[in-house]
Order: structure tokens, then C-alpha cells, then sequence
């Protein structure tokens, strides 16, 4: 039988890979919890071997079950009649199937009913599913809120929420779009209320909201009266009662098996997650690193099926005697396919280790300071890979995102004119895709995320350091062309800031992200040939096209060939 995590190497490449030790021991504390439950890991290897067999689980489940249901799901979509929304019915049969293998409370702790996971398993099982079903992904994902409020919340409200999360019983959503409020949360209208008695109460109009026909809410709303900017915004938890109506659910070009809700709040009982006012500023964007990696592993998933659907078609499709998969320019967009795939998945999963390392280290912090014990050292590394993860985050998600609509329109392409009929997977694919570039953040302002920590250059040591190693053989030549590519970014960096022109460096910096981009990725690909010959090939191809276009970034950085964008607002008047 088929299995999506036994039959992609790639990904036991980054399973077998990736340095979980210290997350893991401290989720366990210290593997004392073997003593509290029978299923807990007694040691690291205890562990990955229970980890690898629930992702063999995830994989059984995504190929042999939710893969042939999601044609269904696209067709039959999520409906509506008199206010409730139902499933299709695949969708339920997934929940159901997911449910009653534990699958719904991946990082929440045990003690609700959870498998407590460190978050780059989970998102490993949040890629293989999305290879299947990526609306799937939209509901299963969203078991990410139920962190939010284990980290946030009361332990009243954990023990309220989290059971049904874990069990299946209840689904999650994050109410945090308005109408007039998309990218610009700032901008939350939603008004959140006390009574006498100091009862929290939500009124007011979300849109927008991915599975929004969930029990349990988050719900960012304005709870200081008379403010107009995020300090006046906090975070409220409330059950998706009689009080809350869907007043509609989109008609959307892809995701079909994912309602997407408009909400109407009346008078809705609520609970205050963490202290006023920190909503957006602390809570949402805590948040916001998962969703972010969320729609990368979504991409990363959908690029994955596409890539397989390509392949296929095109080693049994026949033209002038032969496969399409031995004509040159069809060989050559299926080899840049699977580069582009497995080059975004060494940026994702380093991206995930990294945010298991930041909730890891905060937690820590958090330890030591209740226990008045002494924390610099441990602090002074989190902010450090805060820093990192303030710019891999959005880095991840602008990257894969992207990739993914260019694998799936290529998919398409090599399928020629019968991947544009819906009988092919290619195209529920295509219309999948072309989301994830746009929620949870556009990709233009994933770049405005990412620019702070390229500006600064938070990497710089990291890439310092890798200039310094030695390389043997092949890999050479290639860490040459990396350490070109460090230095066509640091001239073109301070050919930028130099100027000292903030709206110049807001449209150079998207080239200046893509440079530093393909800088990361390459070293993480060279680091990998090191350990594996079969990487060699991908981070020769994927290092010698960065090289590529690293020249062209800096050429328009330097010869300014968008400062027609400057005076954008000018040039559209006169065109009108």
C-alpha cells in the first residue's frame, strides 16, 4: 500500500536530520514524564522511534484514504442552509479517521488528551496531509489554536477547550479578519465589552474566516474603548454558540473541503485570553508563526503531489516515439521541479526547528524565572533566535508559497491541454495553490516581514562562519559561488542603506530577500551533500541557478531599475 511518508525519501532525509534533542528533553522534562505516562518516551531515541511511527500513520492515512476522497470533497465543497454549515461528507470522514487516531491534539500536552509532539513533527504530518487534501490541512492545521491557549490562557480555560480540540470532538478557528481589516489588523473593529458583573461579551462582524463554523474561536477584538491601533486590541476565547451566526460561506476557487466564514458576533459570551491589550501585539503575532509555517507545509504538501502527478504523466504520456519525460525541455522543468521542492523543503524544515528551539527556549525562561533562578544566559539566546525565526518565518512562507504556484502551473504545462480539464488532479491542484501566496499574510508583505532581519543581517555570523569551513571535491566550487552571492548582498546592502532613502529601501527589498534567501538555502544544501551524495546534484543545480539570478538582483539594485516605483502614484495620474 501506498504510504506518503514511507515513499518520499526526501522527507526521512529531514526527519533523520534534523537535531530535536534539547526540545525534546525539555518537553519531556527530562524524560521524567515516562514515569507519569506509559506512552511517554524514556529516552531521545524512544522518542523519534514513536515520533516515525506515528508520521508512518499520518502517511498510511493521507495515501490510502484522504488522497481518494479529496476529488469528492473539491466537488461536494462545504455548504450552508439556515446558518450551519456542514462538511463535505470526505471531510468528515477524514475528522473522523483522524480523530480516532490521535491525530487532532499533536502539540498539546497529554494531560488534555494530546501526544504533545514537538512542532517539526507535527508539521511534517501537516505536509503529508496536505499532499492529500490541502483543505484538509485548513481544519487539521488549526489545532495550532489550542497551543495558543495552552500558552496564553488559564489552566480553567485549558482544561474548558483543549480535551475536545484533542479529541476530535471539537474543531478550531482564528477569528481575525474584518471586512475592513485584511492585512491591517491594526484596523479590528470588533468590539469586546464587559458587563457589571466584569463578563466578557463580543459583538461585531468577521470575514473571511477560515473554518469558521468551529466550536472554539480565538477572536481578536477592540477592548479599549476609543483606541484605534493595536494596543487597544486583545484576545478573547468563545464557543462557537447560537450567539455566533455564519452569515455565508465564500465560493472560492480552490480549498472547496474548507469553509471560509463570514461571522456575525451578538452579544456573544467570551473569556479573555492573557492581559488586555496584548492581543495583536503579543498573542497574534505569537501566533503567527505557526500560521505562517502552516500554509508553508500546506504549499509544501500541494508542491509535492503536483511534482508526482507530473512525473507520472509524463514518463507513461507518449509523443514522437518516446516519453515526454526524455524530451529535453521536459526533463529539464521536472529536474528544476524537484530542486525547487526539495531546496524549499530544507528552508522549511530548518524553519521549524528553529521555531521548536524559540517556544522551547521561552518556556525555559519562563521556568527559571518563576523558580527565581538565574536566566541571562538562557535569555540572551532567545533573543538571538527570535531573531532568526522573526525572519525564517516569513522568509519560509514568501519562498514556498511562491514555488508552489510556479510547480503547479508547471505541472499543468507538461500535462499540455489535458491538465486543464477538471478529470485531472493537476488542476484541483493549480486552484489549491493559488491561495497559499495570499492568506495568512501576502507574500509581498512576507517581504516586508523578512526585511527588518535581512537589513540588519541577523544570519551574518551564521554566514560567516560557513565561509570559513572547508569544502571537499565538487562542493568547492559551489561554496565559491555562495560566498560570491555574500558578496553581491553586502554591496548591494550598502549601496541600499546608503542612500539613506526609506522609500528606495522598501522596493529594493524584495531583491535584497531574495538574495539573502538563496544564500540560507544554499549553505543548508551544501551542509546536506556533505552528508548525503544524492543531495549533490540539488545543491549544484539549485547554487549555480542562485548564482544566476543573485547577478541579476544586484544589477537592479544597483542600476535602480525600479525607481519608476517611486513614482508610482504619478506615473498611474498621467496614465489616467
Amino acid at each position: 500500500m501506498a504510504n506518503y511518508f514511507l515513499d518520499n525519501p526526501d522527507i526521512d532525509f529531514h526527519f533523520r536530520g534534523c537535531d530535536l534533542r534539547e526540545v525534546v528533553a525539555h518537553s519531556e522534562d527530562g524524560y521524567a514524564r515516562s514515569r507519569e505516562y506509559p506512552f511517554a518516551p524514556v529516552d531521545y531515541d524512544d522518542a523519534m522511534d514513536n515520533y516515525r511511527k506515528v508520521l508512518e500513520v499520518v502517511g498510511d492515512l493521507a495515501a490510502n484514504y484522504i488522497a481518494p476522497r479529496a476529488a469528492s470533497v473539491d466537488t461536494d465543497g462545504a455548504s450552508i442552509a439556515d446558518g450551519k454549515v456542514s462538511y463535505a461528507g470526505g471531510t468528515r470522514e477524514n475528522l473522523r479517521e483522524l480523530g480516532q487516531a490521535d491525530l487532532l491534539g499533536m502539540v498539546l500536552p497529554r494531560r488534555f488528551g494530546g501526544l504533545q509532539f514537538p512542532f517539526t513533527i507535527y508539521m511534517m504530518a501537516t505536509e503529508i496531509i496536505s499532499r492529500a487534501d490541502a483543505s484538509l490541512m485548513n481544519i487539521f492545521g488549526l489545532q495550532d489554536i489550542g497551543e495558543t491557549i495552552h500558552k496564553f490562557g488559564t489552566e480553567e480555560q485549558c482544561e474548558e477547550f483543549l480535551p475536545r480540540i484533542c479529541s476530535g470532538e471539537h474543531t478550531g478557528a482564528m477569528a481575525l479578519t474584518e471586512p475592513d481589516a485584511g492585512s491591517d489588523l491594526q484596523a479590528v473593529k470588533l468590539h469586546a465589552y464587559q458587563d457589571e458583573r466584569g463578563k466578557w461579551f463580543l459583538r461585531g462582524v468577521k470575514r473571511f474566516i477560515t473554518n469558521g463554523n468551529a466550536e472554539v474561536l480565538l477572536v481578536l477584538a477592540r477592548s479599549e474603548p476609543g483606541t484605534r491601533d493595536g494596543r487597544g486590541l486583545s484576545l478573547f476565547v468563545c464557543n462557537g454558540d447560537s450567539t455566533v451566526r455564519v452569515r455565508r460561506i465564500e465560493n472560492k476557487l480552490g480549498i472547496h473541503g474548507s469553509p471560509t466564514c463570514e461571522l456575525q458576533f451578538n452579544d456573544t459570551p467570551a473569556q479573555l485570553v492573557g492581559a488586555r491589550r496584548f492581543g495583536l501585539i503579543k498573542y497574534v503575532l505569537d501566533l503567527m508563526y505557526r500560521a505562517r509555517m502552516g500554509v508553508s507545509a500546506q504549499a509544501l504538501g500541494i508542491s509535492q503531489a503536483a511534482y508526482e502527478e507530473a512525473l507520472k504523466y509524463a514518463r507513461e504520456r507518449r509523443q514522437f516515439g518516446r516519453a515526454i519525460s526524455e524530451i529535453p525541455v521536459v526533463s529539464n522543468m521536472l529536474i528544476d521541479m524537484r530542486v525547487m521542492l526539495e531546496a524549499n523543503r530544507s528552508l522549511f524544515y530548518a524553519s521549524a526547528v528553529c521555531v521548536d528551539e524559540k517556544e522551547m527556549l521561552e518556556s525555559l525562561v519562563g521556568r527559571l524565572k518563576s523558580e527565581k533562578k538565574p536566566f541571562a544566559d538562557e535569555n540572551s539566546r532567545l533573543k538571538e533566535v527570535t531573531k532568526a525565526a522573526n525572519l525564517l518565518t516569513p522568509l519560509t512562507k514568501y519562498t514556498l508559497a511562491e514555488s508552489c504556484n510556479k510547480i503547479t502551473y508547471d505541472a499543468i504545462q507538461i500535462h499540455g491541454g489535458t491538465g486543464y480539464m477538471k478529470e485531472f488532479r493537476v488542476e484541483r491542484l493549480a486552484r489549491d495553490a493559488r491561495i497559499t501566496n495570499i492568506y495568512e499574510g501576502t507574500s509581498q508583505l512576507q517581504v516586508v516581514a523578512a526585511s527588518g532581519g535581512v537589513i540588519n543581517d541577523v544570519l551574518g555570523e551564521y554566514f560567516s562562519g560557513k565561509e570559513r569551513k572547508e569544502y571537499r571535491g565538487g562542493l568547492t566550487k559551489l561554496s565559491g559561488h555562495l560566498k560570491e552571492i555574500r558578496r553581491l548582498f553586502l554591496e548591494s546592502l550598502r549601496y541600499v542603506v546608503g542612500k539613506k532613502d526609506n522609500a528606495f529601501q522598501d522596493v529594493a527589498s524584495r531583491d535584497l530577500v531574495d538574495l539573502y534567501g538563496s544564500l540560507y538555502v544554499g549553505y543548508l544544501l551544501l551542509g546536506e551533500a556533505e552528508r548525503d551524495a544524492r543531495k549533490v546534484f540539488i545543491a549544484n543545480r539549485y547554487v549555480v541557478n542562485a548564482m544566476a539570478s543573485a547577478r541579476k538582483s544586484a544589477e537592479a539594485i544597483r542600476s535602480e531599475t525600479f525607481g519608476d516605483l517611486l513614482h508610482a502614484d504619478d506615473i498611474l495620474v498621467a496614465a489616467r
